[in-house]
């Protein structure tokens, strides 16, 4: 997991301020979004593994329904 190091400034909170960008609002929000993006992304790729079909329905799709966007 992705740890990001904070700067210990005295007489601060650890809560939102408006002048810091950078910083998480809710702490430990970044490790979850993280876990979450990891695990959609192995669940895709296990799906791509095991069932391969439905992958090539998804192309199919996105193929036949781009050139309606096209004007």
């Amino acid at each position: 997991m992705t740890h990001r190091a904070r700067r210990k400034e005295p007489d601060t909170s650890l809560g939102s301020s408006a002048g810091a960008r950078g910083r998480d609002a809710i702490p430990g929000r970044g490790a979850f979004l993280e876990f979450l993006g990891l695990t959609l992304a192995t669940g895709a790729f296990v799906l791509f593994v095991v069932r391969p079909e439905v992958f090539e329905a998804l192309v199919h799709t996105l193929v036949t329904g781009t050139p309606g966007l096209v004007p």
